[in-house]
């Protein structure tokens, strides 16, 4: 795996790793909510899957470190295979929260893009 991919797998854990306190912990606060939704009005509703949801964040960024410390132990044959699955993963993530809430673009930027570089460099 090229040193592009490994840097763009890195950037999208650490996106993915501050996103996951946000949507976990912190969305109680009106400036996070913005962050987030674009939005500041609480919804509790919510509260349960945005827990959910911001530990799914924490679990794909530590795929990602978990495919590059195999890279770097001598795994690559398992390494590499992880790292493309979660930037597909992402990719398909980010797609799916662009289409169903337009308003969300910067948020799908952000889970999508880094992942279609991972993608689009091991391609090529």
């Amino acid at each position: 795996m090229d040193a592009v991919s490994q840097v763009f797998a890195m950037v999208a854990a650490a996106i993915h790793l501050v996103v996951w306190p946000l949507e976990s912990f912190l969305y109680g606060h009106p400036r996070v909510r913005y962050l987030l939704t674009g939005n500041t009005a609480d919804a509790p509703e919510v509260r349960l899957w945005r827990f959910n949801v911001g530990f799914y964040n924490l679990f794909l960024a530590l795929g990602l470190v978990t495919g590059l410390v195999l890279l770097h132990t001598g795994h690559s044959s398992a390494g590499r295979p992880v790292i493309l699955y979660i930037a597909a993963f992402m990719v398909a993530g980010g797609t799916t929260l662009v289409v169903s809430e337009p308003k969300l673009w910067r948020g799908a930027l952000g889970q999508a893009v880094p992942a279609a570089v991972i993608l689009l460099t091991e391609a090529f």
